[in-house]
């Protein structure tokens, strides 16, 4: 005889329960702490329970009397306990037509609440959280909804407030196929990186830990996104920060960058201590700091050169590896300019591959410049900015020194 299987009974999950479980599992979701996220279900609860239940009062336009709504009501969230509790209260009368039939009620239909309530004392109705009405209940999701994203927009605006114009890691979670922009997390903050922004060639991975720049928060007030990215410029100078203890601790300033991304950059670098090489505290031993900036930056080339004071020499090292025979400097209606004259044979080498070389030179420095060959003929002078005129100095005024009585008139 085949032994009889016992079933056991799946044990039903209260209400209560259902709701502090979901509860539980929302705050591990949204990363918002959970006393705030029951202030906020607390808050849509009362704006459900005041249209549901207070359809006439709820119209009120005087603010006063909404507030005043909220002692005609018990919304109790415990999550020690799991008690969740919601109840009305009403006015005890001993008219059986009342006044306000939201807020009042009359004698026998409160007994059957309360058998020991009399007329002036507050009944509890209480309700079921459970059976609250498809309408409360949608109107309680709705507002909560509403509250935890303008939670989340505060909080994504503080998180990233002070990382702005920072260099930080993130996790490359998935990649668009057909836009190729990805979504990357960033302190937990699921973040766009856009193609554009996007070290062209590169190619993104899930699971790739990548260097990226916050340039901005943008719409804070509003939408609030954050604005990364991985072709602006100073990523480089932040990526330097990271691998040189010389340009984190001030003792190498990183004086202007010019950036090509993805095939070329030019940085400038001083130090006011005689003593450091502040080009070679940037490449490091065996090249290891500069190799490490540019293999984040996926092979791109980066020059590095000492700033000079001297326009004229910092155009020329800005031109490097071409050498410069001659800089002129000038100024054409606000626009500063120059022109290099460089040996013939390395003409092509100073301008460079579709004009790169130039081009970041020009961006390091400020200057449009103008390369021209030691045997083309020899062009106008450029034009120099005007003269500042100098105002006449005005004229002292006399002063009289000595007051009546003839003694020294002085002034506190």
């Amino acid at each position: 005889m085949a032994k009889a299987r016992k079933i056991r009974k799946k044990e039903e999950v209260s209400f209560e329960q259902s709701f502090f479980m979901a509860l539980d599992a929302l705050e591990g979701e949204s990363h918002i702490d959970k006393e705030t996220l029951i202030e906020k279900i607390r808050s849509g609860i009362e704006k459900a329970i005041k249209k549901d239940y207070f359809p006439f009062n709820s119209k009120e336009k005087d603010k006063d009397k909404e507030n005043d709504l909220s002692s005609y009501m018990k919304i109790l969230i415990d999550p020690e306990t799991n008690r969740f509790e919601l109840s009305l209260y009403k006015e005890v009368m001993d008219v059986m037509y009342v006044d306000d039939p939201e807020k009042e009620i009359f004698l026998d239909e409160a007994k059957t609440y309360d058998p020991d309530v009399k007329v002036g004392d507050m009944v509890e109705i209480r309700l079921d959280p459970a059976k609250f009405g498809r309408v409360a209940a949608q109107s309680a999701k709705q507002s909560i909804k509403h509250d935890i994203k303008d939670f989340e927009k505060q909080k994504l605006v503080a998180q990233f407030k002070d990382k702005e114009h920072e260099c930080v890691s993130a996790t490359v979670q998935k990649v668009e196929p057909e836009t190729l922009n990805a979504i990357l997390t960033i302190d937990k903050n699921e973040v766009y990186l856009v193609r554009s922004e996007q070290i062209p060639g590169e190619v993104l991975t899930p699971g790739d830990i990548i260097k990226v720049y916050i340039v901005n928060i943008v719409n804070p007030d509003t939408r609030p996104s954050i604005k990364i990215s991985r072709t602006h410029r100073d990523l480089v100078k932040r990526l330097f920060e990271l691998e040189v203890p010389e340009i984190a601790d001030g003792t190498v300033q990183v004086k202007a960058i010019s950036r090509v991304a993805g095939a070329r950059s030019k940085m400038a670098v001083y130090s006011e201590d005689k003593n450091v090489d502040a080009v070679g505290a940037c490449i490091g031993p065996r090249k290891s700091r500069i190799s490490s900036v540019v293999n984040e930056l996926k092979g791109e080339k980066i020059d590095i050169i000492t700033w000079v004071e001297d326009k004229a020499e910092f155009i020329a090292k800005a031109l490097a590896p071409a050498t410069v025979l001659d800089v002129e400097t000038g100024e054409d209606n606000g626009t500063k300019v120059c022109r290099v004259t460089v040996p013939d044979d390395q003409l092509s080498l100073a301008i460079g591959n579709k004009g790169q070389n130039a081009k970041l030179a020009a961006g390091l420095t400020g200057y449009k410049i103008d390369i021209i060959s030691d045997k083309d003929p020899k062009p106008e002078p450029l034009p120099q900015p005007a003269p500042k005129e100098e105002l006449p100095d005005e004229p002292e005024e006399e002063t009289d020194l000595l007051a009546e009585d003839g003694t020294e008139d002085t002034q506190e």
